[in-house]
């Protein structure tokens, strides 16, 4: 699937003007003939370019995710089975157990971070075991990984963003997990990674719990759409978890004062206990699984912290963009996307598809009272296989994309 997909990308230009049926049609039948066993050996070709009527967007979206999935089957199966994945030389071993019958749209996906941290290796393994019965689930797949290294921040150095993504991408396939319902918490150093992992992978998660774990500074501000169980003892003066996870608590019921359709959170500070919270952290569990992901939220606010990524719902930008302390704040209603906060950033992405916008009527984008884009987007190939490619996320493949320049400030 990679080298077929990366193929096909290389001819990626931007795309021409509206759609044509009669050339349409003929895109989708020569992305029929490229996804066979040969495919590796086509040479790069422009359908990917072509303009898509609507109902064809519809057939490649299902024909490229077919496409993906059984190679995932077929190439990545292993990974699952022998409960490793591996990132250069670094491997994350892990195991799960499924709780509770099947959903219809799929099965939840809990990731449960252990403790330790910058420990000797039996310590961690140590902190592993307990980690994999430290909860359970009326239903879902409840997986603990063992962090790949035994360092302070074992759960929040670049390759956990790696690793996470491509283990989230190998379960949706291959044991029918639901992308909008993926969680992830974590005790102690596990809750340090949350308070890390939940706003930089925001657009992963239905939502995050941090237990007994320290921010290390963290802004919070991309955790608008994910809802955040923030929990400490009472008594865990240790690094001041305490008395900062108080602060956090506040940041967060400042940030849902001042936008009240975002920043959903659950804080609480366990009264006369110690580090251990004696499993009372427990009742986040319930909570989080109120919420399931929206991929296309109308409000995005998207600071980049830690290990920046190149794209966050349906905004993106380009890879050698993609860096710290930058902030884009967007909105959409109707055919229009503001862009309200553009901080450090040069170029930004907008996607599309009709969850977004009508892509039979044009859309406009905006920023700082100027209009920076009117007109209707391409559906095209080239955009829904660039948008599944690194995420392997079906719901976050988009059909159309516009690149707008803004002011650096």
């Amino acid at each position: 699937m990679r080298t077929t997909f990366a193929l096909l990308l290389l001819a990626l230009p931007l795309a021409a003007s509206p759609p044509d049926a009669g050339k349409s049609a003929k895109a989708i039948k020569a992305l029929e003939a490229a996804l066979t066993p040969n495919a590796a050996d086509l040479e790069p070709i422009p359908f990917v370019n072509v303009p898509l009527t609507k109902a064809d967007a519809a057939t490649a979206r299902k024909l490229i995710w077919e496409y993906h999935a059984a190679t995932v089957r077929k190439d990545r199966a292993a990974e699952i089975k022998d409960r490793v994945l591996k990132d250069g030389k670094l491997e994350m071993p892990f195991d799960f157990k499924t709780f509770g019958e099947k959903p219809k749209g799929g099965r939840s996906l809990w990731l449960s971070l252990h403790g330790g941290g910058n420990a000797a290796k039996q310590v961690n393994d140590s902190q592993w075991q307990n980690q994999k019965k430290l909860y359970t689930l009326d239903e879902g797949i409840y997986l603990a990984p063992r962090a790949p290294t035994n360092t302070w921040n074992l759960w929040h150095e670049a390759h956990i963003d790696r690793l996470f993504t491509q283990l989230i991408e190998d379960l949706i396939v291959l044991e029918d997990v639901n992308p909008d319902r993926v969680y992830v918490m974590g005790y102690s150093a596990g809750g340090d990674g949350v308070y890390q992992l939940g706003p930089r992978m925001a657009d992963s998660w239905a939502a995050a719990a941090m237990m007994a774990g320290h921010p290390n500074g963290v802004s919070l501000l991309s955790l608008r759409n994910v809802p955040f169980a923030l929990q400490v003892g009472g008594n865990d003066a240790a690094y001041k978890r305490n008395e900062v996870a108080k602060e956090y608590g506040e940041k967060l019921d400042k940030l849902q004062k001042d936008d009240p359709k975002g920043y959903q959170h659950f804080v609480k500070v366990h009264e006369g206990k110690p580090h251990w919270m004696n499993l009372e952290d427990k009742v986040a569990l319930p909570w989080m699984a109120k919420f399931s992901r929206n991929p296309v939220p109308d409000r995005v606010v998207w600071k980049q912290t830690g290990t920046p990524h190149d794209r966050s719902y349906w905004l993106a930008v380009p890879d050698a963009e993609a860096k710290n302390d930058t902030l884009v704040v967007a909105q959409r209603e109707g055919q229009k996307v503001d862009i309200v906060t553009a901080e450090k950033v040069g170029k930004l992405i907008v996607r599309f598809d009709d969850r977004v916008a009508d892509l039979e009527k044009p859309v406009t984008i905006t920023h700082a009272g100027k209009t920076l884009f009117e007109g209707k987007p391409d559906r095209t190939i080239g955009i829904l296989l660039k948008t599944l490619a690194g995420r392997g996320d079906p719901k976050l493949m988009f059909e159309a994309e516009v690149s707008v320049d803004l002011a650096v400030k």
